[in-house]
């Protein structure tokens, strides 16, 4: 899958749980829904791209990512 799509989806993920009203509760839950629904090549791909750059990701989502690496590897 291209970069440019996990990223895009890793922001649309991030976007839903930015509505909550606990940061920490919602950076937890959306790396555990990544871990949960995507498979393990897409995973490591887009933590490929956070190590090079992470770019095109939203704070959000780039906190998430690297707040909770080991539960999403």
């Amino acid at each position: 899958m291209h970069t440019e799509s996990l990223v895009r989806m890793a922001n649309q993920i991030g976007t839903f749980f930015e509505a909550m009203p606990d940061r920490a509760s919602a950076l937890d839950e959306m790396a555990q829904h990544i871990r949960k629904f995507w498979e393990p090549r897409m995973r490591r791909q887009l933590m490929a791209h956070v190590d090079e750059s992470g770019e095109g990701l939203t704070p959000m989502a780039a906190e998430a990512l690297a707040r909770h690496r080991a539960q999403i590897l």
